[in-house]
């Protein structure tokens, strides 16, 4: 990366170098659920701005690669790859080596390789690869004749509709353009195998795999915890008290699901096949998570009706208080 593509992460997300964890992460919900893509069709900037936030938050949310980012700014992703004696490109002089006519540790090694190269064209989009194995360390390979093919790694961002149906995507792979499809039930952390689409050796010409790490952009309502898929609905006191039937939607759309009378705020009903796909096939329950969630304006009518509740209840939740001592 030059130096004039640096992306400022806190700038993006708005907080500052000192910013805790849990701000970043407010920060980042505040910012994709007003970018979001389902709340702006059709808008590329709002679009643009989405994935520049993920981004962000993608590594200042990890304190491996916050860390890295802040001692090593836009050369955060070389760091500890083995640039030649430490550096990261920039007028750097090594055994009389100039390593000044790159712009980042990946053009070295791109050109060192024979591949990946290329600047993107046309409507494909171009990734930034991570051997995996043999990546040298210094100017060459120990034997070239018979060093192992190299894998190498890339991520891919999908939408949870992408990934939960299913998607064939076009890359770039220099001049190369490859079609892959990825099956339904990907999710962050998964990874696709591509075998023979890696990087060449320069030496004996082998060609080992890629591999496609998933990562899936924030939903602004469904999540996952675990295998699990959950979502939170809001829902009113009159319901949670006398129970009723709401709407609530799941990646197939809308279903129908009676809450019982008395279900308490943060309680969790089960959806069953409703959820996320499974690898060996099927589908995964969907959790929803309620939460009770008072009117702020009144109608005088309703006020007046409140008000005849509160003086015959004799419901206390509190009674209990009174007996408890440390």
């Amino acid at each position: 990366m030059a130096a004039t593509d640096f992306k400022d992460y806190y700038a993006i997300l708005g907080v500052s170098k000192t910013a805790t964890p849990e701000e970043i992460k407010q920060a980042f919900r505040k910012l994709a659920r007003k970018f979001h893509p389902d709340v702006n069709p059709g808008n590329k900037q709002a679009e643009a701005k989405f994935k520049e936030i993920n981004e962000a938050y993608e590594v200042l949310s990890d304190p491996d690669k916050r860390k890295k980012y802040d001692q090593f700014g836009q050369y955060w992703k070389q760091a500890g790859q083995g640039f030649p004696g430490g550096a990261a490109g920039g007028g750097v002089d090594m055994n009389g080596f100039d390593f000044s006519q790159y712009g980042s540790f990946d053009e070295f090694v791109n050109e060192l390789l024979g591949r990946f190269g290329s600047p993107p064209r046309g409507g494909q989009q171009a990734y930034s690869y991570r051997t995996s194995t043999g990546t040298p360390s210094g100017f060459g390979f120990q034997d070239g004749s018979t060093s192992p093919a190299q894998d190498s790694e890339a991520a891919i961002n999908l939408t949870f509709a992408e990934a939960f149906h299913g998607v064939q995507k076009s890359l770039r792979l220099g001049n190369e353009v490859i079609d892959v499809r990825i099956p339904a039930g990907a999710k962050s952390g998964s990874r696709l195998r591509i075998r023979g689409k890696g990087p060449i050796n320069p030496f004996n010409q082998q060609r080992g795999d890629l591999y496609l790490k998933v990562e899936l952009t924030q939903h602004p309502f469904f999540q996952f915890e675990g295998d699990n898929l959950v979502c939170e609905v809001p829902i009113t006191p009159d319901e949670a008290t006398l129970g009723a039937s709401i709407d609530v939607p799941t990646p197939d759309g809308m279903v129908n699901v009676k809450l019982p009378a008395g279900v308490r705020s943060g309680q969790s009903l089960r959806l069953r096949g409703k959820g996320w796909h499974q690898p060996k096939g099927g589908r995964g329950d969907q959790f929803v998570k309620v939460a009770i969630v008072p009117p702020k304006d009144l109608t005088p009518q309703e006020r007046e009706y409140y008000e005849k509740i509160r003086a015959i209840r004799t419901y206390n939740p509190r009674s209990h208080l009174p007996q408890v001592k440390l």
